[in-house]
Formats: C-alpha cells, sequence, structure tokens
C-alpha cells in the first residue's frame, strides 16, 4: 500500500499501516475510521411475515406502513381538521345576516342546518317539550364530531390492519424424533473487515464438538458437517460454511481458522460481519436469519482498535429449533446472536507498531462457537386479538367518546351565553320573513298576470290613476274619438296593488253608471266599482317577539284567498261595465 499523509504511521522502516480503527481505502488511498451505525450493528430476522398476503400490484401494504409509521399520524391530521373547521365556523360569525340575501347568512344557515348530532340536545327549559332544532353552534360541534369519529375510525382500521394478532410463544421439552425431523439448509458466514484476502488464511477445515455430560471432546473434519470455502470481498475475506440438510450436532461444536501475516500484507482486522441464514427445504421463502457488524467488545475503553494477536475473537451464536404452528407446522432453526469475545487488540499506535515488527504476533485467530439449544422447542401460534365483539364495542366507545366530547362542549356555551339558547329563532326568522315575501311576490303577479289584462280606449296617450277595485291603477284616455280605432291591453307595469287604498263614497249608486253617453268622459273618471266599496285587504298577523306558527299561516292564506274570491267578483263586475259602456260608444258613434 502507498502509505497515506494522514492517519497512518510507518513499520519495519519501509512499510505502512493505517492508525489503530482505521481502514486503508485504496481507491482514495487514504485511512478512514470503521464506524458502525446503530441501525446497521445488530439484526435478527424470525422469516415469517404476518403481514396481510395482498399482492403488492394491487395495494403496496409495506409502503404505505413505511410511509405512514404510527396511529399518530392519523390523530394529528384529525386534530389538524377540526381546528381548521372551528376556525372556520368562529369567522363566518362575524359576517352580519342582513335580510337573508347576504352571501354570510347563507353560509351561516347552512352550517346550521349540518346540526345532525345535536338538534334534539340543545339547551332546554323546565317542564318543556322537547323541540327539534338546528344552530349555527350545533353545526360546527356536529361536523367536528364527525371529523373526530372518522379520524379514530381510521387509527383503530389502522390498528387492525397492522396489529390484529399477536405472536404467542411456548416452551416444550424436546425429544430425540421432534429434533430429527428439523430438516434445514443453514448457511454461516463471517466476513473479517480488514484489507487482507484468503490467501492470508490458514487451518480451515476442524469442528471441535463437545458432547453435554461429558468432560472430554472431540474433533471431526468440518467436511462432514458442512462445505466450506473463503471468498474475497470489498470488505475483507469471507468465510463460509453451507450444509444442506443439516443434521445438527446437540450440545456445542466450534471451529477456528487463522490469518497469518504475508510480505506487505500484514494480518489485522478492524471487526467482523457475520450474517446466519436458515431455510425450509421445501419452502423456501420462509428464512430465519441474523445478521450484524462487529466493531469492538462490551468490555473495551478504546473507540478504535485493531484486532491482531495469538487471543482468539470468538464468536458465539445459539440455534432455536422453532414450530410455526400458524404456518402449518412449519419447522425452523432460528439463529441467535449470543456473544463477542474479542481476542489480541491495539488500540495505540506504539503497541500496534511493536506488533506489526514482532513476527510472534503475525495473524488473527477467528472462532465461530455455536450452542445448538436441543433440550426445548419453541412452538409459535397467533392469536386475534380484535374479534368482531370486541371490535364492535371499540367503535361505540369511539362513537360516543365523539359526541360526548363537543356536547360537553356545546353544553358549557349555551350555559356561559344565553343567547346562544335560542340562536336558531333569529335565523329561522329571517328566512320565513324572506319566503314570506317571496311568496307574497308570487301570488302579486299571478294577480297581474291572471286579472290584468283587460282593453281602456285612450286618446293622447296621457295616463289617469284612476282608484277602482281595491287600488288597481289603468291607463285611461281623455281625447274624443273613435274606440274601436283605439283600443289597447292594459299593459302590466300600468297595473299594481296600491297599499293605501281610497274607498269610494257611499253614496255613489249603481244609477250613477246608466247615465247618458254624452258624459262618458265623466262615468270615465269615476271608479268602476260596486255601490258598497270593496274592503282593506286582510292584515297579516305577525308577532314580532315569536314565530309565526302553522295555524297563523293557514289562517292568513285563506284570508288571502277570501279577499281574491271577492276582488275577482269585483274584476268581473268592472269588465261587464267596460263592455257595456264600449257598446254604447259604438252605438252612437255608427249613429
Amino acid at each position: 500500500m502507498q502509505c497515506p499523509t494522514h492517519n497512518s504511521f510507518i513499520y519495519n522502516s519501509s512499510l505502512c499501516c493505517c492508525n489503530p480503527g482505521l481502514l486503508y481505502n485504496t481507491t482514495t488511498n487514504t485511512c478512514s475510521p470503521f464506524t458502525v451505525s446503530g441501525a446497521d450493528a445488530f439484526f435478527v430476522g424470525t422469516g415469517v411475515d404476518y403481514s396481510l398476503n395482498i399482492p403488492e400490484a394491487i395495494l403496496p401494504f409495506e409502503s404505505i406502513k413505511k410511509y405512514m409509521g404510527f396511529q399518530n399520524l392519523f390523530l394529528e391530521a384529525t386534530l389538524v381538521m377540526i381546528v381548521s373547521w372551528l376556525l372556520f365556523c368562529g369567522f363566518v360569525r362575524f359576517g352580519k345576516l342582513g335580510d337573508g340575501t347576504t352571501f354570510w347568512y347563507k353560509v351561516r344557515w347552512w352550517i346550521s342546518r349540518l346540526d345532525v348530532c345535536f338538534s334534539t340536545r340543545h339547551w332546554m327549559d323546565d317542564q318543556k317539550v322537547v323541540e327539534k332544532k338546528k344552530t349555527e353552534l350545533g353545526g360546527a360541534f356536529s361536523i367536528a364530531s364527525c371529523i373526530l369519529f372518522i379520524g379514530l375510525f381510521a387509527a383503530l382500521l389502522y390498528q387492525v390492519i397492522s396489529k390484529r394478532t399477536i405472536e404467542v410463544h411456548s416452551v416444550v421439552a424436546a425429544n430425540a424424533p421432534d429434533l430429527t425431523s428439523f430438516s434445514n439448509d443453514m448457511e454461516f458466514n463471517i466476513t473479517t473487515i480488514s484489507t487482507m484476502s484468503c490467501a492470508n488464511l490458514q487451518n480451515l477445515g476442524t469442528l471441535f464438538i463437545i458432547n453435554p455430560g461429558f468432560l472430554d471432546f472431540r474433533t471431526v473434519p468440518l467436511s462432514t458437517f458442512a462445505k466450506f470455502s473463503c471468498e474475497n470481498t470489498t470488505k475483507g475475506p469471507m468465510v463460509t460454511l453451507k450444509c444442506n440438510n443439516c443434521q445438527l450436532i446437540r450440545g456445542k461444536f466450534y471451529t477456528s481458522w487463522q490469518f497469518v501475516d504475508l510480505p506487505n500484507n500484514p494480518a489485522s482486522a478492524v471487526g467482523f460481519e457475520f450474517n446466519l441464514t436458515s431455510s425450509d427445504r421445501l419452502d423456501k421463502k420462509h428464512t430465519s436469519f441474523v445478521s450484524g457488524i462487529l466493531k469492538k467488545g462490551s468490555n473495551m475503553n478504546a473507540e478504535f482498535v485493531t484486532f491482531r494477536g495469538k487471543d482468539t475473537n470468538i464468536l458465539e451464536f445459539d440455534l432455536f429449533p422453532r414450530i410455526y404452528r400458524n404456518k402449518h407446522d412449519l419447522k425452523l432453526i432460528q439463529p441467535l446472536f449470543h456473544e463477542f469475545l474479542p481476542g489480541s487488540s491495539f488500540g495505540e499506535i506504539n503497541h500496534l507498531r511493536d506488533s506489526l515488527q514482532n513476527s510472534s504476533n503475525g495473524l488473527v485467530n477467528v472462532t465461530l462457537n455455536v450452542n445448538f439449544i436441543s433440550s426445548y422447542i419453541v412452538e409459535i401460534d397467533s392469536q386475534n386479538v380484535l374479534g368482531p365483539v370486541r371490535f364492535l364495542a371499540d367503535l361505540g366507545g369511539l362513537y360516543y367518546v365523539s359526541i360526548g366530547l363537543f356536547f360537553f362542549v356545546l353544553v358549557q356555551f349555551e350555559y356561559k351565553f344565553k343567547r346562544l339558547r335560542h340562536e336558531d329563532k333569529v335565523m329561522r326568522r329571517i328566512r320565513n320573513r324572506k319566503k314570506a315575501q317571496e311568496h307574497w311576490e308570487k301570488l302579486r303577479k299571478y294577480v297581474v298576470f291572471t286579472w290584468g289584462r283587460g282593453s281602456l280606449p285612450h286618446d293622447d296617450g296621457s295616463v289617469v290613476l284612476t282608484s277602482c277595485c281595491s287600488g288597481i291603477l289603468i291607463k285611461s284616455n281623455q281625447n274624443e274619438g273613435s274606440l274601436s280605432r283605439r283600443r289597447q291591453h292594459i299593459r302590466k307595469d300600468t297595473i299594481s296593488f296600491n297599499k293605501k287604498v281610497t274607498m269610494p263614497d257611499d253614496k255613489v249608486s249603481q244609477q250613477e253608471w246608466s247615465g247618458d253617453v254624452d258624459n262618458r268622459n265623466a262615468h270615465r273618471q269615476q271608479p268602476l266599482c260596486s255601490a258598497d266599496g270593496i274592503p282593506l285587504p286582510p292584515s297579516l298577523e305577525i308577532q314580532s317577539d315569536s314565530e309565526m306558527s302553522a295555524l297563523e299561516i293557514q289562517k292568513n292564506l285563506q284570508d288571502l284567498y277570501e279577499y281574491n274570491l271577492m276582488l275577482r267578483q269585483e274584476l268581473v263586475y268592472a269588465q261587464s261595465m267596460l263592455h257595456s259602456l264600449t257598446s254604447n260608444d259604438s252605438a252612437s258613434n255608427g249613429q
């Protein structure tokens, strides 16, 4: 290696090495510290997926879980929507109601129509029948209750989907037939993180077995248990032990290997990486594994160290037999990391230099120690924590919490502010007045278009306003001429209702309308009405301090209907008089 300018030192007068705990990078020709993040330090996988078996093309549930995370996201979004809605309702209350045609009145009216939760729960006086009324405050709190319920319901559904079951582990005693039924393919990968290669590897090929209950141990060739190999990787040499249909040895067994110094390539390491997997022979999709990176032991004080020397570095693992009852009695061997016992290491430059210059320390010992727990078998099953009854109970609880919370706030508002108890009457009174005005306009137009189409003679186009038939204003002519040549229909804009009607004199009799034809101009200026006169329209009985009941509205409409019948009779009588005058005028002109 070319000696970097920083974080390196010289030994044996010409050789270069990185400082303790630093790894040489051949691409950049630098020595950088070997660091391990908390997420990469240790990881265990069970190999069994308990999520919904939904195809990724239909619904990427795992991606949703990754980005949505926890139920707090639903709750935070619900809180933001409730606050935004209440602020909007509070803002529109500053708008004036007016006469019922303003924009603010329409918005506030529709908010009051949304009172679906508290329309029968508002403040009521004692000994009064419960009335269904919708207020603006009730509409605001009703929608807030619905938003809260929907948000809590979404959080409940997320909980049902992601945590609908729990995993129950039970330990049972193992016997020989149970252990022999485990047929797994296993693989052990141990990488020594360093600048070494597989050429530095020596003494790999012996398996040491320690039988339980015996003081001695025996050795067998490693090839009888697994196939082993070494592969050069970017991180360093990786030793692989792989066996198909492993018949695991009861008790403990271990194997060791060493990396020795080569010319210009000393034996040293800054850490170890491991990956142990176990999979079912018949179903390869189920895999149990454990992986991680080891930088130093728990008993080391130095932050950066370099492993080198005679003392061996021991990586201990445990193997647990597991039976997954919820997966058709799937049998898997679960590897678990137990402990890392560091060997010889150096954290100071001078100590590391002395070790590199001493040929007796020119090696790195690695030992893989495995303990097969054969006395017990772990049985795993799933239990549903949320049945249909509990789901309905939770759903009902969420509903009552959503309604009860805002009902309490509503009662407090109406208790503190008495005008809020009857705020619906103000808006309904404005709306009823507006509707009554619209209905009256429709009735007026109906009378105008139905009974206002007549024809009167006119000479010079001057208009004489005569009070006739309860205030109907008609267009009259003052010049002489042929009526047949100047007859026109009464225009709609010359007919209207006059609220201040001038009643005809009681002394006027029927004989005034049967005078001489020469006095027809004088007759035209007289009211074309009956001698008895027409009474004033019926008054609408409306009390300003209360609402109009249905009986009062029905009574007023009945009075208007009777008045309309009387008005029609008078109009018919006036029309007959006009026809009589027209006939007499035509006869006199013919003579």
